[in-house]
Formats: structure tokens, sequence, C-alpha cells
């Protein structure tokens, strides 16, 4: 049986779909604002093989990614280089597509945008003021915490913490419109010169928090079984989701399992935007093959936080290359074909053959991908090559 940590609980879980051969996966995705980063791949990475997982088990896999194209930082970066919104929007969104789709990730059915959601978005934010769980002030609206007795269950931070975080990641515990420092925006005023949209309460545009909460209740339903994303997303974007979704549906757990990937950290810093101490997709997809790539983080548990350095790429060019050319040489009976286009690959190829069973055991272990790559140096070479198409290898 698989086994999950589960960050609500904060401990392993034995999974159990809300409906036998069913599984229902949300996984924040990107703000297209800047090119994407290996941090981006680790965590996308990671979701990839647990899907593929599934796929191998027999599951239908109901997964939903999302892009935040309305954001403010969209809006203050696009000005700041001179370009239309829309467009800077779009373009990064493909810079991250024909990154993700190098390295054979399975792309996500429906893949949706913030700003197709807005209709969902306007209906649940008016449910809310109506119910009471939220405020407007001057055309803003806000959740009200205090309405909702579990603010906090995800993380388990105090409030001062909370408050703190809160000023660190983009928020403003000091506004004065606020009843409560920790209360969040759900439909924010435009200014001028800034897209908006139309809603009962002023035109302008949603909050972050609520565009994934609509996103899922649309697509997947008032309650799914996996929601996922990156550990800086815990709070408060998360936290906030649970509260705002399970107020709206009157119907809890929002999520029945909430896994999240770690740090990916170079130079001492979590690699990020706002630092700049980026190692971009791009650049190692032109002096690395996608395959190497992906041993790299494979070879990191995603509940581990590490550190990405030039000698550790270096190092899993030379596992991969042994494991490619066990794969190969002692196949006596067929002979190497080219290696597979990596979209056609992530979209319709099915796993054949058998996958070893320690494969099984360690991805069944919290997708524990680190022992399950080490274990392929004891399987023959027809298993190796189902095995590691099980793991997103292209071969």
């Amino acid at each position: 049986m698989l086994k999950l940590y589960n960050s609500l609980g904060k401990k392993i879980q034995d999974f159990k779909p809300q409906k036998d051969g069913e599984v229902s996966l949300y996984v924040c995705g990107l703000t297209p604002d800047a090119a994407t980063h290996l941090g981006h791949a680790f965590t996308y990475l990671t979701f990839d093989v647990l899907i593929r997982y599934f796929r191998f088990k027999d599951y239908k896999v109901n997964y939903l990614q999302n892009v935040t194209d309305i954001d403010d930082d969209i809006l203050v970066r696009s000005k700041k280089a001179g370009r239309d919104w829309q467009e800077f929007g779009t373009h990064f969104t493909k810079v991250f597509e024909d990154n993700m789709n190098k390295l054979g990730w399975i792309h996500p059915e429906p893949y949706v945008r913030a700003t197709d959601a807005i209709p969902t978005i306007v209906k649940i934010v008016k449910g809310l003021v109506e119910n009471e769980f939220a405020y407007e002030v001057d055309g803003i609206v806000y959740f009200d915490v205090s309405k909702y007795g579990e603010y906090g269950k995800l993380g388990k931070f105090g409030k001062g913490k909370m408050t703190s975080l809160l000023a660190e990641r983009g928020g403003d515990p000091d506004d004065p419109n606020k009843r409560n420092p920790l209360d969040f925006i759900l439909w924010q005023k435009g200014e001028e010169g800034e897209p908006t949209w139309e809603s009962p309460w002023s035109a302008g545009r949603p909050g972050w928090h609520i565009e994934c909460s609509s996103m899922i209740y649309e697509n997947l339903g008032e309650q799914i079984d996996i929601h996922g994303g990156g550990a800086d997303l815990i709070f408060p974007h998360h936290e906030s989701e649970i509260a705002q979704s399970e107020s709206f549906t009157g119907r809890s757990p929002f999520a029945k399992y909430w896994m999240h990937v770690a740090y990916l950290r170079y130079k001492g810093e979590k690699m990020s935007k706002s630092l700049g101490n980026l190692i971009l997709t791009s650049d190692l997809l032109e002096k690395y093959s996608a395959n190497a790539i992906r041993h790299l983080l494979l070879s990191h548990h995603y509940r581990e936080e590490w550190e990405y350095t030039d000698e550790q790429m270096q190092e899993a060019v030379g596992k991969w290359e042994l494991l490619e050319k066990r794969c190969y040489s002692e196949l006596v009976s067929e002979s190497r074909s080219e290696t597979p286009d990596p979209v056609s690959f992530a979209q319709g190829k099915q796993v054949r053959g058998d996958v070893g069973l320690e494969v099984l055991k360690f991805l069944e272990d919290d997708l524990d991908t680190p022992g399950a790559l080490k274990c392929l140096d004891k399987i023959n070479s027809e298993t190796l090559k189902s095995s590691l198409e099980l793991l997103g290898f292209q071969v």
C-alpha cells in the first residue's frame, strides 16, 4: 500500500482515495513572471513520478495544475520590462512548458489559468460575504479568519509566527482596513491602468489564494485527495485555501492529503526569483541530457532540503550514463532506438514489462525516489528498462 507523509497532521499515512481506483490531485503551478528554475522542476517532477505510479497501478488520475496569470508580481515585472502583462505571462508560461516537456513531464489535464476562473471566483467570494466569512471595505473583500476557528491547522504556526511570515511573504498585517492582522484579500480593487474584472464590490482582480480554491472547485469538486506544492506555500497560501474552501462548502477536509516539496538551495540560500540565485532549467538543458537532470532531482527525497552544486550535476551525469549503458548493452535481442520525443513519451507511452519489486517498495514508502534509484543496480536489464520508464526516464 502506498504511504505518504501528510503535512496535515505531520505523519506518514496509508493512502486511501475518496473513490476506489480514482485519485484527484491538484498541484499549485507557477506565476509566469520569470524563467523556470530548477526548484520548479524539482517540485513538478516529484508529482510526475507520483502520477506515473498511480497510472501503473491502474488508477484513474484527475490531475489539475494552474497558472497564476494575474498577480501583483506579473503586473510589476511586466511594467518594468515595458511589456503587456498578458504577453509577458504567456511568454514565460511557454518557456516553462517547453522546459518541462523536455524533461518528460506529464502535462496536467486540465492546465488552467486563473483569469479563466473569474466567474467562479466571484461566485465563491459572494457566498463567503453572504455567509459572513468575509467583509468588504472600499471595494476590497477580506476573509475574516476569526470566523474560521481552525486557521493555522496545516502549518501549526502560532499567531505571532504567522504574522511575521505574512509580512515576509508579501502580505500586510498592518492594513488598517483589516479586522484582524491575518485576514487576507479575496478581491482586490483595481488601480488606474491595471487590468480589472467586474464584481459586486469593485472593478478589480482576485486575491492569490482564492484563485486556487476556485479552480479546484470548478474542475475537481468540493473535496480532493491530494493537494501539492512547494513547502513555502504552506503559509499563507495553503492555510488560506483551506479556510476559504471549507467555509464556502461546509465540507472538511478540503484536501485529504497535503504534500509539500522541500526547498532547493543555491549559494547558501533558498533558490528563488526574489533573491536571483537561480539555476535555470533551460541553461542546464543546453549542457546536460534531460535524463541526467531528472536523475539529479530524483536522487533527493522530495521532503529533503538540499543545495545544488555543479559537482552533484556531474555525478548525476555519470550515474545516468552507467544506467543507460546497462539498459541497452545487456539487451541482445533489442536494438537501440532513438530517444523518444519527450512530449509523446510523457503523454502516452506506457510502462512495459516487469517493474522491479524493490522499485515499487521504495516508491510506496513516501515516494522514496533516492531508494528506488539505488536499487536499480540490482535488477536485470529488461526490468531496469521498465523501472526507468516508471520513474519517467526517456528510454
